[in-house]
């Protein structure tokens, strides 16, 4: 039989709370160390202690990190949802399950590989301590696994080492724990199975990172002092990296005073109002939170969009509408983030699809704010958020400033014959504005959300209105040239693909899936809106665009259509939104479903 070497999905079916994470963990980062690439995805419940979670690894020697649908190895450690675990295995796949009890006849099924391994007989002769038994059954397993799958298993036990450091008692039964499982499977398993690993070098420089940890210590190096937030699943993790890391970067050596300020808010209005109050007085400043946050902050966000003080807000999407599914992936906060808050307003989006995009667009996203004074919203989602991805190492150039954006000093003010707030007077739709207590008779010492005139005064003049109005779309056009460009490749393909955020992870397989059944896509990934020109170009190049994103509604396209004026017929919808990650084969059979159904031609018949 062929071996299949670092190209496999394998999923841990495990009861939440049981502590399966370390475990689970610990086999990702040994691939991981091993040099081989993979990405881990955690599907855990929203409710409490108690109730079924699982832990998927995609291992592949390619590179692909998106999602794959079908499972090659299952291990199910939860009986409660045994039957659609088994269901989940690919043909030819394996079950490696613990056979102390026998498997029922209704869940065999002949088109896969069962694996028996009797963890619970095993482990009474070795620990007696019951509580003991449950919590090694998942260490047992990776032993076993590790003898299945030829991995190495000096990194698995100095992983072991590392993670009890400090705690030497919990080390020589973990590692017991291991070489009992890893013994089983080379005494009465066919071990190592047909699917393993082996050392690689594909991994690279890169680290593995969630994009939560990487915003909160970008946020750190792009100057933030004032983080202001209410937990919500899934963007708490981002305020925490960010207090971890501040304690850490941001307390005086000298007087041991922190240098930061992070405040629990009571709720979502009162954080960004925090954040409002603090940029407003020059502070860098930024919260997090989720679809139903931002629903609460749209007020606060429309005070600060038409008041022009600068603001961060990280939006770690899940999926909707109401509390919809809390622990679920999504990108269904486009038009909600884009146009928050009533009246006509609009806000800069920044889509990061890497850890290093969270940590390099949390800096950018502080400099656009003030240069832009208004908020900028980063829209991640908890794919990319929450779970452990590889990325590119995290750089900082320690020659960068801070854009600080138009503000005046004390001697600037003393040498202007005129200061008005709103005065445009660069062309570009952003006035210049003063740090509260600048100048003991000159700027700005108030701000308001009512309309005023180019000099602060409240007015309810049309003509004063319309044309602060007209100067926020001069403004609007000034962030097209500021935010982040799509990054597109063109091959003089007559269809092209466009997509953003975290359906960047399944993009490439996608494509390699569809190039052998005659379709070619040029690609073009959204990384900021407002939209760029070469956007415009893109779509305007192409007789038919895809538009790849995780939600029903087709939201992105929306904003293609209204901002961008395109024809609706030209925008081809593929929308998943059943709260997992978009897989490749979805992508790939959405695509080839559209050109069997309108009769397009594919390369391959055109060559013919």
């Amino acid at each position: 039989m062929s071996v299949s070497y670092n190209d496999f999905v394998i999923r841990f079916a495990n009861v939440n709370g049981s502590g399966s994470a370390s475990a689970n963990g610990m086999f990702a980062k040994a691939l991981f160390r091993m040099g081989i690439p993979v990405a881990t995805r955690n599907i855990f419940p929203s409710n409490i202690q108690g109730l079924p979670t699982w832990f998927e690894v995609r291992v592949s020697e390619e590179g692909y990190m998106g999602r794959r649908e079908g499972v090659d190895i299952m291990v199910p450690m939860n009986a409660e949802t045994l039957v659609e675990d088994i269901a989940s295995v690919k043909p030819g796949g394996y079950l490696v399950y613990d056979n102390s009890k026998p498997l029922p006849k209704h869940l065999r099924r002949d088109d896969i590989h069962e694996v028996g391994i009797p963890i619970a007989t095993m482990l009474l002769p070795e620990f007696s301590d019951p509580k003991q038994r449950s919590l090694f059954k998942n260490i047992t397993y990776l032993g076993a696994l590790s003898g299945l799958l030829n991995i190495e298993f000096d990194v698995i036990t100095g992983m072991v080492a590392t993670q009890y450091k400090g705690k030497d008692a919990l080390i020589a039964p973990n590692i017991r724990a291991l070489e009992i499982g890893r013994q089983y499977a080379y005494d009465y398993l066919d071990a190592p199975l047909p699917i393993q690993v082996r050392r690689s070098d594909k991994v690279g420089d890169r680290i593995m990172v969630d994009g939560n940890a990487a915003a909160g210590l970008g946020s750190i190096y792009g100057g933030a002092t004032v983080c202001a937030w209410y937990p919500i699943t899934p963007s708490t993790s981002v305020a925490e990296a960010f207090e971890q890391h501040a304690n850490r970067l941001r307390i005086d050596t000298e007087t041991g005073q922190k240098k930061f300020a992070i405040i629990q808010a009571e709720d979502e209005l009162a954080a960004i109002g925090i954040v409002i109050g603090a940029a407003w007085n020059g502070a860098r400043s930024f919260t997090a939170t989720s679809g139903p946050g931002v629903s609460l902050m749209s007020e606060f966000l429309g005070l600060a969009y038409f008041a022009e003080i600068p603001a961060v807000l990280w939006d770690i999407q899940r999926a909707g509408p109401s509390t919809g599914m809390p622990t679920r992936t999504q990108q269904s906060d486009v038009l909600s983030a884009a146009f928050a808050s009533h009246g006509d307003t609009k806000h800069p989006l920044l889509f990061p699809s890497t850890p290093k995009e969270c940590f390099d667009f949390a800096a950018d996203a502080l400099d656009l704010a003030d240069r832009l004074q208004t908020p900028i919203i980063v829209l991640s989602d908890l794919e990319l958020g929450m779970n452990d991805n590889l990325s590119e190492p995290f750089e900082w150039d320690e020659t960068r400033r801070y854009d600080r954006g138009k503000v005046l000093s004390a001697d600037d003010l003393d040498q202007l014959d005129v200061f008005g707030r709103y005065l445009d007077v660069d062309g570009d739709g952003i006035g210049y504005r003063t740090y509260p207590g600048t100048h003991p008779d000159k700027g700005a010492f108030f701000t308001r959300g009512t309309s005023r005139d180019e000099f602060a005064a409240y007015t309810e003049s049309p003509e004063a209105y319309q044309r602060n109005m007209e100067r926020l779309l001069k403004k609007w056009d000034t962030a097209k040239t500021l935010v982040p460009a799509a990054e597109i490749s063109s091959g003089k393909s007559r269809v092209g693909v466009l997509y953003y955020g975290t359906t960047a992870l399944p993009m490439p397989e996608a494509l390699d899936l569809l190039e052998p059944e005659g379709v070619v896509l040029d690609t073009c990934r959204i990384r900021a809106f407002p939209f760029g020109e070469e956007v415009k170009a893109f779509i305007d190049g192409h007789e038919l665009v895809f538009v790849v994103e995780q939600n029903r509604d087709a939201q992105m396209r929306t904003l293609l259509i209204t901002e961008g004026d395109f024809s609706p017929a030209k925008l081809v919808r593929v929308n998943y939104y059943a709260g997992l990650s978009i897989s490749a084969d979805f992508i790939q059979q959405s695509v080839l479903d559209y050109f069997q159904e309108n009769k397009l031609p594919r390369l391959t018949e055109v060559k013919s």
